[in-house]
Formats: C-alpha cells, sequence, structure tokens
C-alpha cells in the first residue's frame, strides 16, 4: 500500500486493490481453504489445487483489466520506460527480497514447513535482510514496528474471535443446515443449484467466517452435489471463491477490516472504494460455475 501511495495512487484505491487481491492467495496454491475443503469432503487436495490455477489467474487478469481503467480514467502518474540496464540493476539490488516466497512456496510444498512455520520463517528472513543487508530498518523502528504489529494482530484476532461466536449461534440453530437443505429441494438440475448454491453462499460469507463455513458445510454438500452430477473438485471453487468474495463483503468481512486499520481508513470509505471490483470477481465466479472445464481442465490433464 505504501508503495502505491508513492506513485501517486489515492488511499482509498490502494486500500481495495490490496483487499480485493488478496482473495487471490486463497484460490491459487498453496491454499489453506482447499486443503480443508478436501479434507472435510475427501476430496483430491492435489486436484483441488491445480484446478485453482486457471481460476486464480482469471481473477488476476480481470483485476488487473479494471485497475488499467481505473488508472487511465483517473489519470494516475504513469512511470517511463525503465531501459534494460535499470531493469538488470533493479533485479539483482531486489533479488535478495525476491527470494523471500521461494522460501514460503517451496517450504511449504517440500514438506519442510506447515504454512504457519514457513510464514514465521519469511518473516525471520524478511527482518535479517531488511536489518542487515538493505538497512532500511533502523532498532527504534523495528521496536515500532513490533507494537505495530502487536496492535493489527489484536484487531484482526478480535474479529475473528467475534465471527466464530457469530458462527457458533448460526450452527446452535442450525441455519446453514436447513438453509442447504432447501436449496437442494429446488431442483435437480447441477446449472440451477451451483447457481442457487452461489446465492447461498455468498450470503453465508456475509456472515460467517470462511473456514467456520467450510468446515460445516462440506460435509452436508458434497455428498448432494455428487448425488445430482457435479463434480467435488468443481464445487469445492465455486464454494471457496464464494466464501472468498465474503471476505470482502460486510457485515463480517475480516480482509475489509484489516486494510481498513492498515490504510487509517473508515470502514464506510473502504467499502465504497472496493464496490467496482466485485465486478470482476463475480464476472469469474459465474465463468466458473458455467463453465466447469475452467476448473477441471489442468486436473484431468495432470490426473488422466
Amino acid at each position: 500500500m505504501k508503495a502505491m501511495l508513492d506513485a501517486g495512487y489515492d488511499r482509498e484505491f490502494s486500500a481495495a486493490i490490496t483487499a480485493a487481491s488478496s482473495i487471490i492467495g486463497p484460490i491459487i496454491p498453496p491454499s489453506i481453504p482447499l486443503v480443508i475443503f478436501g479434507v472435510m469432503g475427501e476430496v483430491s487436495i492435489g486436484a483441488l489445487l491445480i484446478g485453482g490455477i486457471i481460476p486464480g489467474l482469471m481473477i488476476g487478469i480481470s483485476l488487473m483489466l479494471l485497475i488499467f481503467w481505473t488508472a487511465r480514467t483517473k489519470e494516475y502518474p504513469v512511470h517511463p520506460r525503465p531501459r534494460l540496464g535499470e531493469v538488470v540493476r533493479s533485479f539483482f539490488d531486489a533479488f535478495p527480497a525476491l527470494v523471500t516466497p521461494g522460501i514460503l512456496i517451496g517450504g511449504i510444498f517440500s514438506g519442510i514447513f506447515t504454512p504457519t512455520e514457513a510464514a514465521a520463517v519469511c518473516v525471520l528472513y524478511a527482518l535479517i535482510i531488511s536489518v542487515f543487508l538493505y538497512r532500511e530498518i533502523s532498532w527504534a523502528g523495528l521496536q515500532q514496528i513490533m507494537v505495530e504489529t502487536l496492535r493489527d494482530s489484536a484487531m484482526i484476532l478480535f474479529i475473528i474471535a467475534c465471527a466464530a461466536l457469530y458462527a457458533w449461534v448460526l450452527i446452535r440453530l442450525r441455519i446453514p443446515i436447513i438453509l442447504a437443505e432447501k436449496v437442494f429441494a429446488v431442483s435437480n438440475n447441477p446449472l440451477t443449484i451451483l447457481l442457487v448454491l452461489n446465492l447461498f453462499f455468498l450470503v453465508v460469507g456475509c456472515f460467517m467466517e470462511s473456514l467456520a463455513a467450510i468446515t460445516i458445510l462440506t460435509p452436508i454438500l458434497v455428498p448432494l452435489c455428487s448425488q445430482v452430477g457435479i463434480d467435488p473438485v468443481h464445487f469445492g471453487l465455486v464454494m471457496v471463491l464464494n466464501l472468498m468474495i465474503g471476505l470482502l463483503t460486510p457485515p463480517v468481512g475480516m480482509c475489509l477490516y484489516a486494510v481498513c486499520r492498515v490504510a487509517d481508513l473508515p470502514f464506510e470509505q473502504v467499502v465504497k472504494a472496493i464496490l467496482p471490483f466485485y465486478v470482476p470477481l463475480l464476472a469469474v465466479l459465474i465463468l466458473i460455475t458455467l463453465f466447469p472445464g475452467l476448473v477441471l481442465f489442468l486436473p484431468r490433464l495432470v490426473y488422466r
């Protein structure tokens, strides 16, 4: 966000980009929500992760097109095209920092780290190169960073705790289960059921924390989907993308609250700024719902 502000973007647009693009992570591997779906629904985790590649790329490209159009409309500053020498020099300057995602993804896929352990190792690595190599953080600055991190983490954990309590109330009242049963009473047509489930998941995502919703609903819905001919891998991507969009929707949109804290903006301003970003996200959701091949092409290619 700081880089966007330094480049001349306004604070609201920078916050909206940060929030909207954050949902790509749980779609493109490695994805914890897809892993949990696979475990709860007894679905191939490998197929789910590979199936998320094309939808994730579609989300990225659609957001890039929206940002390009918005930047042209608002006449944001344009940087001159760099020369080859500048590109090479910048690459070598940035190489130690670029190793960080390699440690993260490589450590998880190789089995050396769990996702949580990989995050901790990356933080330690980033701290070392920031303090000793790039010399961008002083010891006084490090203390301030730790204080801000504690404050931000406490806020996010408080939101998660409140969402978990709300989810517990919904579970006790059996509301998600009752609604799911009513969805499958509507029709036996797979496409009709998926379209109705999209609306169902979008509503659920507005009020429930995503991992709780996956844990509760997956064992119920996967067998029902299989009975009407819906591929469980396709269903998993549709479900997870719906719930990730829920992270951007009030009133329990954890990404929105986190970005509000980092950007130091009122909640209403961030919600208003993110409204245009719902269009490409929902467009991709509709496309992967109507065309299962967008999800299933790569898994079928790999596992044939």
